[in-house]
This record gives structure tokens, C-alpha cells and sequence, in this order.
């Protein structure tokens, strides 16, 4: 699969038309028949991906089906609007590849302890709940940014201040 025409979902109004790859993680997959939906989310948003088991290769529509959250994967497809899809736009895929299978994702839709949640963090930060704070939290630091910019106060980054290491800690590099 080409992967020209790299965009992210939140550019895709932009490409309203043309043929473009989404790289992204599978949110959600469905297939209804001969129809078959891939729901696949990036940085920037969600995008649905409709598939059409006639205009596909076996192969596709087999991976397809055997798709598991938060595996990586290429989507590639022409661009339309479709007001009901998440964001707006929907790509009519053509082609789709498997980048990185997910075997089993430890973060299930149940309730998870803190501590548990803390253990798999890297993997926690790619929950929406998750995702919302941490941009939430980037505007609040752009706009105190900001606001001392426009009024020409000078950023200086100070040293961190640590503790001294203790000689138990000094074998930690050996």
C-alpha cells in the first residue's frame, strides 16, 4: 500500500475528494454483510472507514474481520463528507493495512484501580477521558504562556533542583 498522501483526521476537510492514508489505532470495526466499518482514531480525531467487500481484495476484508482494539493500521481511501460519521468525513476505503497487531489490550472497558491504571499509564494516556485533560491542560499552560508574552516578560527555565543521590542509589548504573 502507497502511503502518500499521509494526513492526519483532523485535516481531512482539506481533502475533501481526493485519496489520501489515515495511520491510526482501530477504535471500533462492524461489518453488516457486503458493508463493513472501521472506526480509527489519531492525534487529531476519529474517522470512519467504509468498506465495500465487492471493491476489496479477500485479504482486506479478512483483516478487516480479524481487527482487534488498538491495533495500528493504514487506511487508505477517497475522502467524503458524510455528516452523520464522527468529524464529519468518512474515507471509502480502497486499501488497508496491518501495521502492529493489539493481542490483548490490558485496559478493558470495566473499572481498573488507580494503581493498575498507573502500571499501563502509557497506555491509559490514549483513553478519550484521558486525552481531554491532558488538551485541556495545554490550553490553560498556552494561555498563561501567552499572557506573559504579549507582555514582553522574558521565560527563563530554572535548573531542577534534586537531592543528593545517596551511595546506595550510585549502584544503580553498574
Amino acid at each position: 500500500m502507497s502511503q502518500e498522501n499521509i494526513t492526519e483526521v483532523g485535516y481531512l476537510g482539506d481533502h475533501v475528494g481526493s485519496s489520501v492514508t489515515i495511520l491510526g489505532w482501530v477504535e471500533s470495526t462492524r461489518s453488516h454483510g457486503k458493508v463493513g466499518f472501521v472506526v480509527v482514531r489519531d492525534g487529531t480525531g476519529l474517522v470512519q472507514g467504509v468498506l465495500l467487500k465487492k471493491e476489496l481484495p479477500a485479504d482486506a476484508w479478512a483483516l478487516l474481520e480479524s481487527l482487534t482494539y488498538e491495533s495500528s493500521v493504514a487506511l487508505s481511501g477517497e475522502v467524503r463528507e458524510e455528516p452523520r460519521a464522527p468529524g464529519g468525513y468518512e474515507v471509502g476505503v480502497t486499501g488497508l493495512e496491518l501495521l502492529g497487531a493489539s493481542e490483548e489490550y490490558p485496559i478493558q472497558p470495566k473499572e481498573h484501580g488507580v494503581e493498575f491504571l498507573l502500571d499501563h499509564r502509557h497506555l491509559w494516556l490514549r483513553s478519550s477521558l484521558q486525552r481531554a485533560g491532558l488538551r485541556v491542560r495545554h490550553e490553560v499552560e498556552q494561555a498563561i504562556h501567552d499572557y506573559f508574552y504579549e507582555r514582553d516578560f522574558v521565560r527563563i527555565d530554572t535548573p531542577i533542583l534534586t537531592g543528593s543521590i545517596g551511595e546506595s542509589a550510585g549502584t544503580l548504573f553498574e
